[in-house]
């Protein structure tokens, strides 16, 4: 007879668990029996899948349930935010307000603008002389981040944006964003005030950050808005540019 599953040594079931992928492991294999529930519920086998699959920084991770996590949301992580530097024209971006001669999309560096500090970076959106703004709404759970996930880990949530003038032009620029529930009640906000850049500006670019930690339980989706205009109200578009906008929900 062959020898069955229960007599396989622990340390090589694990290692053969962990050769399957995570979603199986919690939906289907902790199903399986006792044994296997307490291996997928444990620490081990999630610091083996960390270990293979090359994610560090979890070594500050204290319990089990951390090691799940941060399996899952290290593998997952992405830009949630979709064409983040116009390479889509508007696409994507709701509310649209077009103030002055409205959003243009424009080839870096720009006339009287700077290069972008990452080469992937190729467009971007620019105001006009009246305020314009754009707005994107996350959907969490449309995303993969079930709402035990969202209520009890309360992963980060990093929100970044890059501003930039011309630098024969004044500017204004403005992001917003805010973390909503099911019915899309605010229960945590940020909002950068309104930042002017001066006319003899050097034009470099400028990365704007923001994280949400310990915003409670309930949160479902992101709604990011950011806008700008110029401030000598100069026909065509002086404005602020802005793009590689993103979001992510981080271990």
């Amino acid at each position: 007879a062959s020898p069955r599953m229960e007599s396989l040594p622990e340390a090589v079931l694990l290692r053969i668990l962990a050769a399957i992928p995570a979603a199986d492991l919690v939906l289907a294999c902790r199903l399986v029996c006792c044994q296997w529930k307490n291996l997928v519920d444990g620490a081990a086998l999630w610091i083996l899948k960390c270990q293979q699959e090359g994610l560090t920084g979890a070594e500050s991770q204290e319990d089990a349930e951390n090691w799940q996590n941060f399996y899952f949301l290290s593998k997952k992580r992405k830009n949630l935010i979709k064409n983040p530097c116009g390479e889509e024209d508007l696409q994507h971006w709701g509310e649209v307000e077009n103030g002055g001669d409205g959003w243009k999309i424009e080839e870096l560096p720009g006339d009287f603008g700077t290069e972008f500090p990452s080469e992937e970076v190729h467009k971007y959106f620019v105001t006009s002389f009246e305020w314009c703004q754009k707005a994107q709404v996350v959907d969490l759970r449309a995303e993969g981040y079930w709402e035990e996930l969202m209520d009890t880990t309360q992963p980060k949530i990093v929100v970044k944006d890059w501003y930039a003038g011309r630098s024969d032009a004044g500017c204004l620029y403005q992001l917003r964003v805010k973390l909503l529930s099911e019915n899309q009640e605010v229960l945590a906000e940020y909002n950068s005030e309104t930042i002017a850049i001066p006319q003899d500006n050097d034009a470099s670019w400028t990365e704007i950050s923001h994280t949400f930690s310990n915003y409670g339980p309930g949160v479902r989706f992101v709604r990011f808005e950011h806008g700008g205009q110029d401030t000598l109200f100069w026909k065509g578009w002086y404005g602020v540019r802005v793009t590689n906008s993103s979001l992510t929900v981080e271990p």
